[in-house]
């Protein structure tokens, strides 16, 4: 028998497979697993994709091992990595590994394995009568009245030892999941009219495959209709993917579910260790879950009989994978769908242009709610212009943001600032001489993160102490310029005393369950005041919360990308929606030095259709996404010079050979340099073009191999 193996090679070709015979005294299903065979002098692990019959002309060398027991890589996932490569335009060994947890990837470095502990039981055809110790004769009542029980949970070793030597006891090794933390939300469910009748549409459609995007406000209950349908879903024996954009949406999303499904749920996501990973990804595999809730990475769980995939909060950036395999959730989420036969559900408070303008079309099924549940108010929501403000003084609140949250913390309520800048200043510069501190590996300034007393690098991750004397001109005339969250939360703190302050951004949640306990604390009330960048703008619940502050609504604006509007309205609606989402009344404050601009007047009247109409009209003369698409070819190369002449050839060879593209540039990106490579980019816009992927896959064979220059292709890419 012989197999066709997939390997992670640096040769030519990273798609090509290789031919191995399997010996008589290995397993013959291999199909899906990961195998140990000898590439080029060395053993390397790989993975089996199918069973061949070789025209043998040459010698073709045994496989050496086989990995693993059970198959990791179902048929499905095994033919959804091949459409990811060709989708794509991606290496397929990328594919498969971007499914998996990293102990299941080929070539991971194992430090330890399946967790098993020893537990011992009665060996029912061994029971002595004569038996007199009283120490044994009390384990032997313990095995007959527990059947089984942990070993070191037995206090008398010595007399167990006896049981053991005696045949009586018998010992084994069992495997164990390790457990993830996770509080049940057993809240009882009841849902509004709209609700259920939002619920029974998508019921009436779980065996169809096609989209429906579920355009709710905030707080109009949209989780609770997702818990309704997947208890449909699971009753009719079949499974669910819910996927949430930020790790910090996990534990209060995952509390939900869990009250309402118990332990018949999986939960993937980054923050989990390697080992929690390894056992969550185990038991979707044995089919011991219906449910699988996580970030990105999730829609790819080994589910089998999948009923329904819920995306929540659509409109996140955080959906599309920004390495290699560049896949768009979406993307996969349909494929899969077609699959199964089930329905995809995007939920949203603001929509993509590109989603809501399918919706209109009727591509996508439109489900809309309205109101929040029971009818109460949206926030009142008032933009303060910072022009004025710093006339008076007032550099980072204004007199209303202060006058609000004096009032918010004498009833007791809590407030939410948001700054969607971490770190204490945006950059260190000498006031004699004008010298910034700057990357030596990028072409950015460096934050200044007061906390460590570091200055890093947010694009390689260089860092450096900060210094007070300037290394040009020697003089003791450093300042900082701009404001992070790391700032913030020292001028609340000396603002408003009393107040007990949180901060929620990269920074603070980089250690395990930090971001849980966060959430956990200030819906515990132990905390006035949560400051944080975007993370807490989306899917969080706090009853409490009775008003939100924004504290620069145009950092998002200053991006130089056609989605910048976009990404600032959802930004400010969906912050402003974590306010007054139980019976208190909740207020917002939008502070920016852009009042009249559209995304801001839009978002402070909850006007998600008004900024729909002004966008795509915007778009239509612009000839930007939904009426195009993009793609965005990216060259990187250490040499600048070579860099800029080969990004200026492969701009020719597309005007040359494609006729129904636009080709713009070369053009440096937006950064120009970033870990010691320039970069440059290319950039297409076209609705059909029938010859596109032929001449993008040749330029990828031209400069395969090539170490002096990176190509990476981003199919309609969210970052330009």
């Amino acid at each position: 028998m012989y197999v066709n193996v997939l390997i992670e090679t640096r040769v030519k070709s990273n798609d090509m497979t290789f031919t191995y015979h399997v010996p008589d005294n290995l397993d013959k299903n291999l199909i899906g697993k990961r195998v140990l065979v000898m590439f080029n002098k060395r053993k390397v692990e790989a993975f089996v994709l199918e069973y061949t019959n070789p025209d043998i002309k040459y010698e073709i060398k045994d496989i050496i091992s086989v990995i693993d027991d059970n198959q990791i890589l179902n048929d499905e996932l095994i033919s959804l990595g091949k459409y990811m490569s060709e989708k794509y335009l991606c290496p397929l060994i990328s594919c498969y590994q971007a499914m998996l947890p990293k102990a299941l990837k080929a070539n991971h470095k194992r430090t330890s394995g399946i967790k098993k502990l020893v537990y011992v039981k009665l060996n029912d055809n061994n029971v002595h009568n004569d038996i007199k110790i009283k120490s044994q004769i009390q384990i032997m009542n313990l095995l007959k009245d527990k059947k089984e029980v942990l070993k070191s949970s037995i206090s008398s070793k010595s007399s167990l030892k006896k049981l053991i030597e005696k045949n009586v006891v018998i010992e084994f090794k069992r495997e164990v999941y390790q457990k993830i933390g996770v509080e049940n939300d057993i809240k009882e469910i009841s849902l509004t009219n709209d609700q259920k009748l939002i619920s029974q549409k998508i019921t009436d459609n779980l065996l169809k495959d096609k989209v429906m995007l579920l355009y709710g406000v905030t707080g109009s209950g949209k989780t609770e209709v997702y818990i309704d349908v997947v208890k449909k879903v699971i009753k009719n024996n079949n499974s669910a993917i819910i996927l949430v954009p930020e790790i910090s949406l996990t534990p209060q999303i995952t509390a939900r579910f869990k009250g309402v499904f118990k332990d018949d749920i999986a939960i993937i996501h980054s923050s989990l260790s390697d080992s929690q990973r390894y056992d969550e990804y185990r038991r979707i595999l044995k089919g011991e879950v219906k449910v699988v809730i996580g970030a990105r990475s999730a829609i790819f769980a080994p589910l089998k009989n999948i009923g329904i995939i819920i995306i929540d909060e659509e409109h996140s950036e955080s959906y599309k994978q920004e390495n290699n395999p560049r896949y768009n959730t979406l993307d996969i989420a349909i494929r899969r769908s077609k699959t199964h036969n089930c329905p995809v559900i995007l939920g949203s408070a603001t929509p993509t242009i590109e989603s809501f303008a399918r919706a209109k079309k009727g591509y996508y099924e439109l489900l809309m709610l309205q109101k929040r549940v029971n009818n109460k108010p949206l926030p009142k929501v008032m933009i303060v212009d910072m022009k004025n403000e710093m006339r008076k003084g007032n550099s980072i609140f204004s007199s209303l943001l202060k006058e609000e949250i004096n009032s918010c913390l004498n009833k007791k309520e809590q407030v939410m600032l948001l700054l969607n800048r971490r770190g204490y200043a945006n950059y260190l510069v000498c006031k004699k001489c004008g010298y910034t501190f700057k990357c030596p590996n990028c072409d950015i300034t460096l934050t200044y993160h007061k906390t460590s007393g570091m200055l890093r690098c947010h694009y390689c991750g260089y860092g450096t102490k900060k210094l007070d004397i300037c290394p040009v001109c020697k003089e003791k005339s450093v300042t900082n310029m701009g404001i992070g969250t790391e700032k913030l939360e020292e001028k609340i703190k000396e603002e408003f005393a009393l107040a007990k302050v949180v901060r929620m951004d990269r920074d603070t949640t980089s250690k395990k369950g930090a971001h849980a306990k966060i959430i956990n604390d200030f819906n515990d009330k132990k905390y006035d005041i949560l400051i944080g960048t975007q993370m807490i703008s989306k899917g969080l619940n706090f009853p409490n919360v009775t008003l939100v502050g924004v504290i620069n609504a145009d950092q998002s604006l200053n991006i130089p990308n056609f989605r910048s509007s976009e990404m600032t309205f959802s930004l400010l609606d969906q912050v402003i929606g974590r306010s007054g989402r139980a019976d208190k009344e909740g207020k917002a404050i939008i502070q920016t030095f852009n009042p009249d601009h559209y995304s801001i007047i839009c978002a402070s009247k909850h006007d998600y259709l008004s900024f729909f109409n002004y966008e795509m009209n915007l778009r239509k003369k612009l000839n930007y996404p939904p009426y195009c698409f993009i793609t965005l070819i990216k060259i990187s190369s250490k040499d600048f010079n070579y860099g800029i002449n080969e990004a200026k050839k492969i701009g020719t060879y597309l005007r040359d050979n494609l006729n129904n593209t636009v080709v713009l540039g070369p053009s440096i990106s937006n950064v120009l340099k970033i870990n010691n490579n320039y970069n440059f980019q290319v950039i297409l816009k076209y609705k059909k073009d029938e010859k596109l992927y032929i001449i993008l896959s040749r330029i990828i064979k031209i400069y395969e191999g090539n170490s002096k220059i990176k190509i990476d292709l981003d199919f309609n890419p969210i970052n330009l």
